[in-house]
């Protein structure tokens, strides 16, 4: 999977349903993706929150992307100060997000990856994360041949994909390199926030904020399909 900052529960959803969670480092950035950004809760609807890059070629990968030295670390974190200070669990998730935010590595990777690190250990995920440029694997091959000459390099018999992969993937293909193909579907979610309604699929933050870790837990661990 692409590397994405503060990802909606299905990530770690996605991330626990496996042995082990291979994390794209070698991995074109996409402007308009959710690698540096995502949602909170602001009032009755949501806001975005990201990180800024510094200016560099579009043709870069993830790795080699930097966060802009304008980015005001303490800026982001205030924000999500005002907007969850008042939730139950704010107390025991603020110290993790501190760490979070306020990571000194200004390479985009390496501050994505430490994020979902603590963020799974906050959560009790225990789920092997390997970064992709370290598999021994032919990465000069795209879509579906990259994912299971990464398999192959694995010894994976097993590839969990979201969802959305129905219509990249085949379940044929990957049986024919002794693969099985399997789609993690979320199912709905909710919760109480600080309004009569919800605003559903935000940042793993808004989720943590707002449920006990053994809440979070069972949300991760049985809140989802395989199909």
């Amino acid at each position: 999977m692409q590397p994405y900052f503060l990802p909606y529960i299905g990530y770690f959803q996605l991330i626990q349903s496996v042995e082990k969670f291979v994390v794209y480092d070698n991995i074109k950035y996409t402007k308009k993706g959710w690698i540096n950004r995502n949602r909170m809760l602001r009032g009755e609807g949501d806001v975005t929150f990201s990180l800024s890059l510094k200016k560099d070629s579009d043709d870069l990968d993830v790795r080699d992307r930097l966060i802009s030295r304008d980015f005001r670390r303490e800026k982001i974190l205030n924000q999500f100060r005002e907007t969850y200070r008042k939730a139950p669990m704010f107390g025991s998730f603020f110290p993790i997000l501190e760490r979070i935010v306020l990571y000194k590595d200004d390479n985009l990777f390496n501050f994505i990856l430490n994020s979902i690190e603590n963020v799974c250990k906050y959560i009790g995920i225990d789920s092997d994360i390997k970064i992709s440029s370290l598999v021994n694997a032919d990465h000069s091959l795209k879509g579906a041949q990259r994912v299971l000459a990464i398999c192959e390099a694995e010894d994976a018999k097993f590839y969990v994909n979201p969802i959305g992969g129905l219509d990249l993937y085949s379940k044929e293909i990957f049986s024919r390199h002794g693969v099985n193909l399997f789609f993690l579907k979320s199912k709905p979610l909710s919760y109480r926030q600080y309004g009569a309604g919800f605003v559903p699929w935000l940042s793993i933050v808004d989720v943590v904020m707002f449920n006990p870790q053994e809440v979070v837990a069972d949300y991760i661990c049985n809140g989802y399909d395989l199909i």
